[in-house]
């Protein structure tokens, strides 16, 4: 992962200074994929393994919480 990120911030640099050639804009933009689909499931780990307290004292985990809240 920290190559990844490494790499995407080397393809930055290059670009807002002199450009990338069309095999490192696609590289790029793979690599953004790649990155993001590791965001969010990262997030969504952590969102599994969260809770939530209700008013009431009822603790349930977040997405059954999320689905209750969005019913109301």
């Amino acid at each position: 992962m920290t190559e990844m990120i490494k790499r995407i911030n080397e393809l930055a640099k290059k670009k807002r200074e002199q450009g990338l050639t069309q095999e490192e804009q696609k590289e790029q933009k793979e690599l953004y994929k790649k990155y993001l689909a590791s965001f969010r499931s990262n997030i969504e780990k952590q969102l599994d393994n969260t809770d939530v307290e209700f008013p009431d004292g009822k603790v349930v985990p977040f997405k059954e919480a999320a689905k209750k809240i969005e019913k109301e």
